[in-house]
C-alpha cells in the first residue's frame, strides 16, 4: 500500500511540475504577442489581422499537450500489461491483444489532436 501511495505522489508531483512549466511557458510568451504602445495606423491595422502568433502558440499546446497525455498513458497501459502478464503467463495472449487494442486507440486520439491543429494553422 505504501508503494502505491508513493507512486501516487510521484505522479501528483510529475503532474504539478508539468503544470508549473506550461504556465511560465504561457506567461513568457505572452508578451512576444502583445501590442506595442504608439505605433502608426497602418502598422496597427496590419498588426490587429495578424493571428500567426496565437495560431503557433495553440498549435504547440495542442499537440505538446496531446502527446504528452499519450505518452503518460501508452507507459501506464504497457506497464499494467507486463504487470498482467507476470501475474497470470497463460492469459498473455488476451492481454497483449488488449493491450495494441489500446495503443492503436491512445495513438489515434494524438493524430485527432494533429488534425485538429491543422485545421487551426491552415483553415482558421
Amino acid at each position: 500500500m505504501n508503494k502505491l501511495l508513493r507512486n501516487k505522489k510521484n505522479i501528483c508531483r510529475a503532474l504539478l511540475a508539468l503544470a508549473v512549466v506550461m504556465l511560465f511557458t504561457v506567461m513568457f510568451a505572452l508578451p512576444a504577442v502583445a501590442e506595442e504602445g504608439e505605433a502608426a495606423p497602418a502598422a496597427a491595422e496590419a498588426a490587429a489581422d495578424n493571428t500567426l502568433g496565437m495560431k503557433a502558440l495553440a498549435a504547440g499546446l495542442a499537440v505538446g499537450i496531446a502527446a504528452a497525455g499519450g505518452a503518460i498513458a501508452m507507459g501506464l497501459a504497457t506497464a499494467k500489461s507486463a504487470e498482467g502478464i507476470a501475474r497470470q503467463p497463460e492469459a498473455e495472449g488476451k492481454i497483449r491483444t488488449t493491450l495494441m487494442l489500446g495503443l492503436v486507440f491512445i495513438e489515434t486520439a494524438i493524430i485527432y489532436a494533429l488534425l485538429v491543429v491543422i485545421l487551426i494553422i491552415f483553415v482558421l
